[in-house]
């Protein structure tokens, strides 16, 4: 059991979060290949070990064993070589949650190719720029109407993409694409491994993983991980999902962002236990909760927003008692919701805090008992600080901004190294003492961490500093209330107010009446000063393609601009 952590941790167990704090460890060898060491590792000693349990809308499931992902991507790294990809190219895949991209992922890393997990929502202006700023050679993408045309409408503006693969379906008739079935149907099931110095060779700290930021104005910056990335995601998978070894589990995202290499791939694998991809053609709460009861799941992780949306259906009609452990990321995690789900499940929601730029920062370990409205405690090995703007450590009780510090002493695995193609941006970023996130959070005299909000979604108003997380938070324990974005807005006598988008929940009507309960709700449940002097009701929040409220969008659209 563990023998792949065993490895490259030298301790797995723990007595307390301070013994796990301070003596966790992960070696990170110089060569480290996720398609070997992991992958190939597992075929070997033990062929049947399952990796991926793979299931759609349409009734169709695959059962896929280390022994069948290790040949499938041995297949695919033959096909892709032949098609010109090797070391350092680079590779964009649009792919949902099909199973051939644990494939086409495990195969890139064998070849020494750059993946770049995209969005079905990618626009051909999207590609376009994607493509001219990291030179992708080829394209891999679902077979989808919407991807296959952005696509094609980006081809004359993007000279590198040399070829397209499609997959689920053949070529289905579009003019040049490859199918992927048949471009790996008649190749070897065995890829050797290149001769450690060689040419065709990575080490630990070649890039392997761009994951381009979600913007909401201007473009988004290319985040380059490098091959030691999945091992910073121990931290991830064991620790704070708490994923057992041969047993499913779920995290709720697709293959186009970060969370996908949070809790579908990487150190879930690394840890040895089964991915459960289930591929929805869109998330309905009901059949969520029905594969959630019906695959007998061991360990969950969906992001606040869809716990919500659960929680509109009646989730006690469901046997969720297999899963052993619910966690959750994306966004803060309003007490309520996860006061709500213990009463009904009787387990407690394990919140966890990162970015894209690396692994869970912070956590509700196994020896922390989660508090409603806390991210839980700091991750080790990332010397997780709150800053003031000067630098200096904040007291208990005081906001500060969350930085990874001590980086010229050891930098931590699983941290994103910089930015593809930015050297400047890089170390301005990356290059000094610490890597600030710019998330305000105040810690307890407990050592618990709770989220403030971003530094420019902060609201000063009146003299007064309002945590926009705070009021959703008492918005949210309404019963009205399915989920908000609080913002400042603009007002001619007090400059900026606060306001709050509202989605409501099933069964009720915007009205001046609600309005007002509404108003009067978060005077009681926070201090009078904070409650939102503007309601507006929408259907939906706009969201980035990571799930992720776009509050700075909601701003510019009522005309305010971030200092």
């Amino acid at each position: 059991m563990d023998y792949i952590l065993k490895k490259y941790c030298p301790r797995i167990e723990f007595d307390s979060y301070e013994d796990f704090y301070q003596n966790f460890k992960i070696n990170v060898p110089e060569d480290f290949n996720l398609g070997y060491d992991v992958v190939d590792e597992w075929a070997r000693v033990e062929p049947e070990k399952p990796a991926l349990l793979w299931c759609n809308d349409h009734g169709e499931e695959r059962h896929f064993t280390f022994t069948d992902i290790s040949r499938l991507s041995s297949k695919t790294a033959h096909a892709f070589s032949k098609l010109g990809i090797g070391k350092g190219d680079v590779v964009m895949c649009i792919m949902r949650r099909r199973w051939e991209y644990w494939v086409v992922a495990s195969a890139l890393c064998k070849l020494g190719a750059i993946v770049i997990p995209a969005s079905l929502q990618l626009t051909t202006h999207d590609i376009v720029y994607r493509a001219n700023k990291c030179s992708v050679k080829m394209m891999v993408c679902v077979n989808d109407n919407y991807v296959c045309t952005q696509v094609e409408g980006a081809l004359a503006d993007s000279p590198s993409i040399k070829n397209r693969v499609l997959v689920a379906g053949g070529d289905q008739g579009r003019e040049g694409w490859l199918g992927f079935d048949e471009l790996i149907a008649d190749e070897p099931e065995t890829w050797e491994r290149p001769a450690e110095g060689s040419s065709e060779a990575v080490t630990s700290t070649d890039i392997m993983l761009i994951y381009f930021t979600s913007g909401t104005t201007g473009h988004p910056k290319p985040v380059m991980h490098n091959f030691a990335h999945p091992l910073g995601h121990i931290l991830t998978a064991k620790y704070w999902q708490q994923v057992r070894e041969n047993c499913l589990h779920m995290s709720v995202t697709d293959s186009g962002w970060a969370k996908f290499g949070w809790g579908k791939i990487y150190g879930q694998w690394v840890a040895g236990a089964t991915i459960f991809a289930y591929d929805m053609d869109k998330f309905i709460a009901s059949n969520l909760l029905q594969r959630m009861q019906d695959y007998k799941l061991t360990t969950f992780c969906a992001p606040p927003t869809m716990y919500r949306f659960m929680l509109q259906e009646d989730v006690a009609a469901y046997d969720l008692s297999s899963i052993q452990n619910f966690a959750t990321a994306g966004e803060p995690l309003n007490a309520e919701v996860t006061i709500k789900w213990e009463k009904l499940t009787g387990k407690k929601i394990r919140e966890g805090f990162g970015q894209t730029e690396g692994p869970v920062l912070l956590a509700t370990f196994p020896w922390v008992d989660p508090k409603p409205g806390s991210m839980g405690k700091p991750s080790p090995l990332l010397n997780i600080k709150l800053l003031d703007d000067d630098g200096n450590e904040v007291p208990d009780g005081e906001e500060g901004a969350i930085c990874i510090t001590k980086l010229k002493e050891a930098y931590p695995p699983g941290l994103f190294v910089g930015y593809y193609g930015m050297p400047e941006a890089t170390a301005e970023t990356v290059g000094g003492e610490y890597y600030n996130l710019h998330d305000m959070a105040w810690r307890d005299g407990q050592g618990y961490v709770s989220f403030v909000g971003r530094n420019d979604d902060v609201i000063k108003c009146s003299g007064y500093r309002i945590s926009p997380f705070e009021v959703e938070s008492a918005l949210v324990k309404h019963d009205a209330v399915i989920e908000c974005a609080v913002t400042a807005a603009p007002d001619p006598i007090r400059g900026k107010v606060v306001k709050a988008t509202v989605v409501l929940a099933r069964d009720w009507e915007p009205s001046d009446k609600l309005t007002r309960e509404l108003q009067t709700w978060v005077k009681k449940e926070t201090a009078p000063y904070k409650y939102p002097r503007i309601i507006e009701y929408v259907d939906e929040l706009p969201k980035t393609i990571g799930g992720k409220i776009k509050r700075k969008l909601i701003r510019t659209q009522d005309g305010i601009v971030d200092e």
